[in-house]
């Protein structure tokens, strides 16, 4: 029996939960920083994310009289779990780096398990016997709902393409690698991709359970919603998953509309260079997503109500994805 693959994608998933968790609390402390900069405040400092994290790792979990203990305590696990495994069928920083299982899952896969961290958060709510989490546990099911329709379409839009250019594995993030969207299409399919883009980047907060889309905690509303009975080393894994899934939307969306190398564009080579290069030229696309999507977003616009949240994703959001799916076929057959 040979060792050397299990070892290897052991140690990979290992190093990439390190990473996701890593990279997803430095963009919460970056994403904190900037909104309280373009708010005139100072704001926290980098580490702050680490240090919340460390000390709700130490503080006692407290389970509510009326919960199902084992749904409340497993629900945070499954989230955490869900969101890392995510990160092992997405290229990090360079399609040079393939993902630790890239020849077992597409882009199916990874929706169903987007669903998966919230699904999580939706059975810890409610196996919590809290009315206020379980009328966050609703809002969330109708966010996820939501949602789901302009992804869908630009998963759609994205197979089509590649399927109809007569690529094989249409659905593959390896295939959508060496032949990124935007050298396929004319100038219809342009703008096609771009309403695509525009839809993927809304998507993200609702995916975040952030400002505006953020109706399932409402502080001021439920009192923390979802999580309002959750205290510990559990609300500390449901805000690691958190972190972590913010890294895997921004990937997503560089995966599929922005796969490109810097080493490539400037021909640096093939070496540790190029491969650095790349590195930090997946941070910085990694950077202004998260930026448009999260940060910009949450300080010019208030939280939207449950109903607001539907119409948005589904009048909006969705018929701009649809837009999009409509111009890329139609694209495809002028051309």
């Amino acid at each position: 029996m040979n060792l050397n693959p299990l070892l290897l994608t052991v140690g990979g998933t290992l190093a990439m939960a390190a990473f996701g968790l890593f990279a997803g609390l430095s963009a919460m402390a970056v994403d904190r920083i900037l909104a309280a900069r373009m708010q005139a405040r100072i704001g926290p400092p980098f580490r702050q994310p680490f240090l919340d994290m460390a000390k709700l790792m130490t503080k006692q979990n407290i389970i509510p009289a009326n919960a199902v203990p084992w749904l409340f305590n497993g629900a945070p696990l499954v989230a955490l779990a869900a969101s890392i495994s995510i990160l092992l069928y997405l290229p990090m920083a360079s399609f040079q780096f393939l993902p630790i299982l890239n020849v077992y899952g597409d882009l199916v896969l990874i929706m169903y398990l987007l669903l998966l961290p919230a699904l999580a958060m939706v059975i810890g709510g409610l196996s919590s016997g809290s009315p206020y989490a379980t009328i966050g546990a609703q809002r969330e099911m109708v966010t996820m709902i939501a949602y789901e329709l302009p992804l869908a379409a630009t998963v759609v839009a994205f197979a089509w393409k590649l399927s109809h250019a007569g690529l094989a594995d249409p659905f593959s993030l390896a295939t959508m690698a060496q032949t990124p969207i935007w050298s396929l299409v004319g100038p219809m399919g342009d703008i096609g991709v771009g309403l695509l883009l525009i839809s993927m980047l809304m998507v993200v907060p609702g995916e975040l359970g952030r400002i505006p889309f953020d109706a399932p905690e409402a502080e001021t509303e439920l009192a923390g919603g979802l999580l309002v009975e959750y205290s510990g080393r559990n609300l500390a894994l449901f805000l690691l998953s958190l972190a972590v899934k913010t890294i895997v939307v921004g990937a997503l969306i560089i995966a599929l509309f922005f796969p490109y190398n810097l080493s490539g564009m400037v021909a640096i080579g093939n070496g540790l260079a190029a491969r650095l290069a790349d590195v930090g030229f997946f941070f910085v696309k990694l950077f202004v997503i998260l930026f448009f999507s999260l940060s910009l977003v949450r300080i010019s616009v208030a939280r939207f109500r449950i109903n607001q949240v539907v119409d948005v994703y589904w009048k909006i959001v969705g018929a701009i994805s649809l837009i999009g799916l409509v111009l890329i076929m139609a694209d495809s057959i002028i051309r």
